[in-house]
């Protein structure tokens, strides 16, 4: 499985759509509201959102709609970036209500090789997020710091840190020859 991309493996104008989607539950906004302290009735009160609001309903607050989508790109967006360095838009399009299914999908819109370090560059994206509808709910802009391939191979590879499993009394030889009999 891959997880996010070297600068050479992203192309301006490329969309990666970002599986699977996640439902959106009751239990997941009202714990995202009390982790971060938002405690807007709008969220957490039913009663209120069905007597006071426009919509008659509790609406999903939109940072965790956010904080979703940019975890569904982290696999083919930045899950090997330096740094993430700059969110440049965020805008709630429509609301997200408890039971919408979120789907996302970035596109690349530039790319450019750092100034002050060859081996890595800037990669500038577009994600949008959309319910089981198709109708689009969040859209977001941002620049991510990712590595040349030099900089992964500098550091171990695809991998980095990951250590190799070394054999003990229960387990004799070279773990790579029992992977197969572990599972049966």
């Amino acid at each position: 499985m891959q997880f996010g991309r070297s600068y050479e493996e992203f192309e301006v104008g490329a969309v990666y759509k970002h599986w699977p989607g996640k439902t959106v539950t009751e239990y997941d906004d009202h714990l995202f509201c009390l982790l971060t302290m938002n405690h807007h009735p709008l969220h957490m009160d039913a009663h209120y959102a069905e007597e006071t609001t426009q919509f008659g309903r509790n609406v999903v607050v939109g940072n965790y709609v956010y904080s979703l989508l940019l975890g569904m790109s982290v696999a083919d967006v930045s899950g090997k970036a330096i740094a993430n360095l700059e969110v440049e838009s965020l805008r709630h399009v429509a609301p997200t209500f408890h039971g919408d299914t979120i789907y996302g999908e970035t596109r690349v819109l530039d790319k450019w090789e750092s100034r002050s370090k060859d081996d890595r560059g800037v990669v500038h994206v577009e994600t949008i997020g959309y319910n089981q509808d198709g109708k689009v709910v969040c859209i977001f802009r941002r620049k991510v710091m990712v590595p040349k391939q030099s900089y992964l191979e500098a550091r171990g590879g695809e991998q980095p840190g990951r250590p190799v499993p070394q054999p003990d009394k229960n387990w004799p030889g070279d773990p790579a020859t029992h992977r197969a009999d572990a599972n049966s």
